[in-house]
């Protein structure tokens, strides 16, 4: 029997689409002498359609998906993901389920049992958990299928009380397959690949597991779909940030061992590593950007470029997601811009091959302070007037975003969020944040890796002390302390969820604690107003984390 995955990206809400692609599927996998294609979780409408779920077209819709996909299973069977109604009486009135399909019917349907509602998840807001648990005969084999976090539940602390594995085993299955819509993080990869391995080594089972690709708004999925044998051994793993196809014959995978190898004990990351898996930071990051204006239908971005390493590096992203003739850059100097940083933006762009336009703000500033001037009330210079030249470019920015049709692309980074060091209408301006994930040390290890082949990023633009430029020799480090210690600082707090005692017991100096989680604490307003931030990490900003705006907490 052989079993193909189908690592596929597709589009929350666009059925015809959807269907498109796994009907192609479907063929690519006939033609590759398939028995059973595998598509990912939820895959006829895409992961997570959140409140889409709470309307009955939607549903409707859902159900006319895979009454087409049906129809093209007379020769190949196919399990693909998709909501499920709930007959029952009691309880949500769907499941996340995975629908097998063959000889053109519905041969069987599999409920999620485990619901998650943690980070980014909140999958038990619209689902009910199974309540029966059942292999599917299939050409004289037992398939246990599960779904994403059915396969998590395992170690010493485990999230839930049941693992639907533990009940499908004893019905005497010959393989696990596992649909998935598993997130991206720089930590996670090695986790997933070491949770799925445990599983086979637990169940003795060889495994299929089909991850979605692709990027949905904020949440981006890294595919790296896997096959193993019953020994633990990767057999197959595609590739990560594409779509791919790929499987392998069951009875390659079933050969029996007298020894078979022990589990790897996972350990997370216990501090920042500024360029650990930067590659894949990268990656995730291009793909972000280009699934987020392919999908909303956008073609041509714009943005702020300072001669600053955020700007920089944002730019360097999205030429390579867009192309460099549809991204342009604009520089906006006033009159604390040094002339190094005008001609390091130029450069960059120069070396990069992207329009650009110099639009100087010394006339609309000393316009603005004009006006202002008797409402200040001779009150001496402070961040009122730094804050107003953010504002102004943020506004021309987003006045040749309204005239020409561009989105602006924020580029503050993870560090600056965390402390409230950016400007509300101004640079925190944007329709979509590249590097709101990113601490600002990863974002010094992201121009490295741009600069790997040849320099693009000129080296002054990395190598001098950022700053802001909104008074006479401004740097970051006279409001904030230094990246290299603040960045993991702020990584303990919000990464790994330590309190000041912990994040002090590391060594940490306690005023510097105290000032950091303050700063964090205090500037949730600002970050609840911040456009959608592209996920990299465990803990970003937005949808996976929920604090109060007027909490007290360390405050």
């Amino acid at each position: 029997m052989k079993i193909i995955l189908a690592q596929q990206n597709y589009h929350i809400g666009n059925f015809e689409s959807n269907t498109k692609k796994i009907l192609e599927g479907i063929q690519a996998a006939k033609a590759q002498g398939a028995d059973l294609v595998v598509f990912s979780e939820l895959c006829v409408c895409g992961y997570p359609p959140r409140d889409f779920l709470e309307f009955e077209d939607f549903i409707a819709q859902s159900y006319h998906a895979i009454d087409v996909i049906r129809q093209h299973t007379q020769d190949i069977a196919v399990l693909v993901g998709g909501p499920c109604r709930n007959p029952q009486i009691e309880g949500k009135d769907l499941f996340n389920a995975a629908w097998f399909l063959y000889e053109g019917e519905v041969k069987q349907v599999v409920h999620k049992t485990l619901l998650p509602t943690y980070d980014v998840f909140d999958e038990y807001r619209y689902f009910e958990p199974a309540y029966d648990w059942s292999v599917i005969p299939f050409k004289g084999k037992k398939l246990a299928v599960t779904i994403c976090e059915d396969i998590w539940n395992l170690g010493d602390n485990p999230l839930y009380r049941i693992c639907p594995m533990d009940q499908l085993m004893l019905q005497q299955p010959d393989v696990m397959i596992n649909l998935s819509a598993s997130p991206f993080d720089y930590d996670h990869d090695e986790d997933r690949k070491e949770i799925i391995r445990a599983n086979v080594l637990k169940y003795k089972l060889p495994i299929y597991y089909c991850n979605t690709v692709g990027s949905q708004t904020e949440i981006v999925f890294d595919g790296g779909s896997l096959i193993f044998d019953a020994q633990g051994n990767i057999v197959k793993e595609l590739p990560y940030f594409v779509e791919a196809m790929d499987g392998v014959e069951l009875e390659k995978l079933t050969g029996s061992s007298t020894e078979l190898p022990k589990p790897v004990v996972f350990t997370p990351l216990t501090e920042l590593i500024f360029d650990h898996n930067i590659h894949r930071i990268y990656d995730a990051l291009v793909l972000g950007i280009r699934d987020y204006f392919n999908k909303m239908g956008f073609t041509k971005a714009i943005l702020g470029s300072s001669g600053g390493i955020d700007s920089a590096v944002t730019l360097a992203i999205a030429c390579d997601a867009l192309g460099k003739e549809n991204v342009r850059a604009v520089l906006m100097p006033s009159p604390y811009s040094t002339e190094h940083s005008v001609d390091d933006a130029v450069a960059l762009s120069e070396n990069l091959g992207n329009p650009y336009d110099i639009i100087r703000i010394d006339n609309i500033y000393n316009n603005f302070l004009d006006t202002l001037e008797p409402y200040f009330k001779g009150l001496p210079f402070n961040v009122a007037e730094e804050n107003t030249q953010s504002r102004i470019r943020g506004n021309l920015l987003m006045g040749l975003s309204n005239k020409f049709g561009y989105i602006l692309l924020n580029t503050s980074n993870k560090s600056e969020l965390s402390t409230g060091y950016g400007t509300l209408y101004g640079d925190m301006a944007g329709g979509l944040s590249v590097l709101g994930d990113v601490y600002k040390m990863q974002v010094y290890a992201l121009a490295r890796y741009i600069n790997r082949n040849k320099e693009i990023i000129p080296v002054n633009i990395i190598e001098k002390a950022p700053s802001a430029e909104l008074r006479p020799g401004q740097k970051d480090s006279d409001s904030l302390p230094d990246y290299a210690v603040l960045d993991k600082l702020l990584y303990q707090y919000i990464e790994r969820r330590q309190g000041p005692k912990e994040i002090i017991a590391q060594g940490f100096d306690p005023a510097l604690v105290s000032r950091a989680l303050k700063m964090v604490n205090t500037n949730e307003y600002k970050r609840n107003q911040f456009c959608p931030i592209i996920r990299v990490s465990s803990k970003a900003f937005g949808v996976g984390r929920r604090m109060p705006i007027v909490g007290k907490y360390l405050s």
